[in-house]
């Protein structure tokens, strides 16, 4: 039955709505066997044969000739099928027919067969209800699609209802009007040039154009189509131009561009003003015409903060702002000032309430700030502010500041979208300022442990004269756990030692000042380069094995070291390192080389060898010991960055502060990927004129006569006043090594800043302190060494031992 409708085809009155005739097409159902399963009434009306009489017979008796063999052969791969075919009638005479085949599959199990083919054809052209040219220039008036007709001089003929709605003129206003007269715009004598070349080739063309168009508020993006009119002949007589608005999509896309600008942008570094620059930077001309950040006073402060309840007036530090004009002329508030707020500013009303609000300006609105922040009203007033949006910046549930957008140069107000925009954009800001806050009070927490594990002055040696650097790797990377250390040792000699921790954070710096302490411990051993490290690698072990699996730990497994010892008198260094770059070594004739010594393994792992080299070092010879973040740099190689500290050292001037300078600012990449520490040390000598060496009797009677030498020698270096007390020392530890030691015996005397006396025999037996008896005969010998002496000790050599004591001497 038909359905009931509303309204009439002439619109007087209501009417059934037309259905649609099923008789006007012919369909049949055929299966894979050629069976006809399926006969409708137009196939009927078609051939002549009713349903009863053709269902379940062969669809080849309705073939007037053969098949064609050819098609049929293709049809088990295709889906559909379309050609002609000719049918014999019901009585008799022949119908050439259109065909078009559809396959169809069907349930193996329910029907048995794979599939079935339906067959339509049309039965005959039906009358149509309208003259249709008239149906056609309705089509073209009444499409969707923004349509205009131009002939071939681009005069615009015929003009649809969309057309006029986006032009905001009616077809006879702009009829016998070229597109470049319709928009005072360059995309209009753009779409014209594409026009000429439908015209002069007959190809379709495509553009897409921004325009202001009139009596529209905001620019609108569309999407143009030029397709050329043939008549019969195929000649071109005009073009059709469609436009399709695509300003939605088109927002939508900058959108989406915006949010991925933002996470490529914003937080690049660890720099928290920084960061909130790039977020300004990104949001400053594609959402908005000016833009600022300002965080909580207390952003920065060392310690955690917490949720509270925002103090009313709110109290704000400007840390960025950004703007399409160039200086930023609407800003108020100078970067890194705090500033007031009122509790009716957008600003404020957003942290109150904790959530993105839209702000219109008024006029109203601007009187009534104009009380509380003048400055602020009259930059309104002078730029145009006409919608502000503003937006906490939050991040793991603590508030840190507020971001506001506005606009003055874009005439359109901000609207939902643009809020969410906004939001996504300064949710990414946030957490990645949250991020450098934390990361900063950890970095300066780091810094301030390792500055304080570091020598803060180093010691004034006549061995050697050194001059340090020590700089903290990028934010980025984080403070490492590289340190250097100058290590004073007994008989006027000193320990160099430079070594670097894995890792970075306070974990690396705390590690950094256990070893440095451990190598501080076994130095005042005196023991050579090789067996100290060997301990310091033990110790390593044991300090890994303590915190293995302890969270946030650093491990120490990996850790490199250098340590040197240089002897003054002898004019010897001895060496050895663990994993750690070979030093340089600058003589006094201005040769730079790199000092090849045996590869030791880093510390930590434990069962290997460390192997010690000992080389003798002329007089002014220049010793540059380093760690490897100043010769490795990303993109470079080690190789030339050791050429680059060699050249550098040869160019640096006597002064090793600026020595130091020079090889920096030479050898340094631009952004360090790790810690630096340099050391640089020159030698010294000192010469026969500042030591006395005597061979000692195994003989209790050559105390007094190697007592007698030592005055000689202090009288001629001027020491008149220090010859009872090193007599008394010298009698004690020459009549130690005759009555305890094994030959040969020697005494040496040193002097540079102290008085050193020195007695060596070929035993490794140690004296010890004790503490005598009232009754004792004996013990008090080296107790009496102690009280008169700043220092004394026992240093181990490979053919036996030196017991040392050092005396201060007088300012005069």
């Amino acid at each position: 039955m038909p359905r009931r409708g509303t309204t009439g085809n002439d619109g007087t009155g209501p009417q059934s709505v037309p259905v649609v005739d099923d008789t006007a097409t012919a369909r049949a159902v055929v299966d894979a066997r050629g069976t006809v399963t399926g006969w409708s009434e137009g196939a009927h009306r078609l051939v002549g044969y009713p349903a009863s009489e053709i269902v379940g017979r062969p669809a080849a008796v309705l073939l007037a000739g053969e098949a064609p063999a050819r098609e049929l052969r293709s049809l088990d791969g295709m889906r559909r099928w379309n050609g002609t075919a000719t049918l014999r009638h019901r009585d008799g005479h022949v119908l050439p027919v259109t065909l078009l085949a559809h396959r169809r599959e069907r349930n193996r199990r329910t029907d048995g067969d794979a599939h079935e083919w339906l067959l339509v054809s049309p039965v005959a052209r039906t009358r149509a209800e309208f003259d249709e040219d008239v149906l056609i220039g309705w089509s073209l008036t009444q499409s969707p699609c923004t349509t205009a007709l131009y002939d071939t001089r681009l005069r615009l003929l015929r003009a649809n209802a969309d057309m006029e709605r986006v032009m905001g003129l009616s077809e006879a206003e702009m009829r016998g009007l070229r597109v470049s007269e319709l928009i005072l715009d360059p995309q209009g004598e753009r779409t014209e040039e594409l026009m000429l070349k439908v015209l002069s080739s007959g190809e379709q063309q495509h553009l897409r154009a921004s325009l202001q168009l009139a009596g529209h508020d905001h620019e609108s993006v569309w999407s143009v189509s030029l397709a050329p009119v043939n008549d019969d002949h195929g000649v071109v007589r005009g073009v059709l131009l469609s436009a399709h608005d695509m300003t939605e999509q088109h927002q939508a896309r900058q959108r989406l561009a915006l949010v991925a600008e933002a996470g490529v942008r914003i937080g690049t570094t660890l720099d928290l003003a920084r960061t909130a620059q790039e977020m300004a930077d990104v949001a400053a001309g594609h959402l908005a015409d000016f833009v600022t950040v300002d965080l909580l006073p207390d952003i920065e402060d060392d310690r955690e903060l917490r949720a509270v309840t925002l103090p009313s007036p709110v109290l704000l530090r400007r840390v960025a702002n950004q703007s399409v004009l160039p200086g930023c002329p609407e800003a108020v508030v100078p970067l890194g000032e705090v500033a007031t707020y009122p509790s009716t500013s957008p600003a404020a009303e957003c942290l109150v309430a904790g959530q993105p609000l839209i702000h219109q300006i008024t006029s109203d609105g601007v009187d009534r700030w104009a009380d509380l922040a003048p400055d602020r009203a009259e930059r309104v007033r002078r730029f145009g502010f006409h919608s502000v949006l503003a937006v906490p910046m939050s991040a793991r549930g603590i508030t840190l500041g507020v971001a506001t957008f506005s606009r003055h140069r874009r005439p359109e107000p901000f609207e939902q979208d643009d809020l969410l925009l906004a939001q996504e954009i300064t949710a990414r800001a946030a957490l990645s300022i949250d991020n450098a806050r934390r990361y900063t009070r950890e970095r300066d927490t780091a810094l301030t442990l390792q500055s304080s594990l570091l020598p803060q002055r180093l010691p004034r040696q006549p061995a050697v004269e050194v001059a340090s650097r020590y700089l903290p790797a990028s934010a980025q990377v984080g403070v490492g756990g590289d340190w250097f250390d100058v290590i004073p040792l007994s008989g006027a000699r000193v320990a160099l030692v430079v070594g670097d921790v894995v890792g970075h954070g306070i974990q690396a710096s705390a590690a950094m000042g256990r070893l440095r302490t451990a190598v501080r411990t076994l130095a005042d051993v005196d023991l050579p380069p090789d067996e100290l490290l060997t301990h310091l690698d033990d110790l390593v072990n044991r300090l890994s094995a303590e915190t293995d699996g302890t969270p946030g730990a650093a491990p120490d497994t990996g850790t490199t070291c250098l340590y040197a010892v240089y002897d003054p008198v002898s004019r010897r260094c001895t060496l050895a390192r663990a994993g750690h770059p070979e030093p340089v070594l600058l003589t006094p004739d201005g040769e730079a080389r790199v000092l090849e010594l045996p590869a030791g393994p880093p510390l930590g792992l434990g069962g290997l060898p460390f192997e010690a080299a000992e080389i003798e070092l002329p007089e002014g010879s220049l010793l540059a010991l380093y760690t490897d973040g100043l010769i490795e740099a990303r993109g470079r190689d080690i190789d030339d960055g050791v050429a680059l500290l060699l050249q550098a050292l040869v160019r640096s001037d006597t002064s090793l502060e600026s020595a130091c300078d020079t090889v920096l600012r030479d050898v340094l990449p631009a952004r360090p990927a790790d810690d630096v520490a340099l050391l640089l040390a020159r030698t010294h000598v000192l010469d026969t004129a500042h030591v006395a060496t005597w061979d000692v009797r195994p003989e209790p009677s050559a105390v007094a006569e190697i007592r007698d030498s030592a005055n000689r020698q202090l009288k001629e270096w001027g020491l008149e006043e220090s010859a009872y007390v090193t007599e008394l020392v010298i009698s004690e530890l020459v009549t130690n090594a005759i009555r305890y030691g094994e030959p040969p015996l020697q005494l040496r005397l040193i002097l540079d800043r102290n008085l050193i006396c020195e007695v060596s025999d070929a035993s490794s037996t140690a004296p010890h302190l004790r503490r005598a008896r009232v009754y004792d005969e004996g013990g008090r010998g080296l107790m009496l060494v102690a009280q008169l002496c700043e220092r004394w000790g026992t240093r181990h050599t490979y053919h036996g031992k030196t017991i040392w004591a050092e005396q201060a001497l007088s300012a005069d």
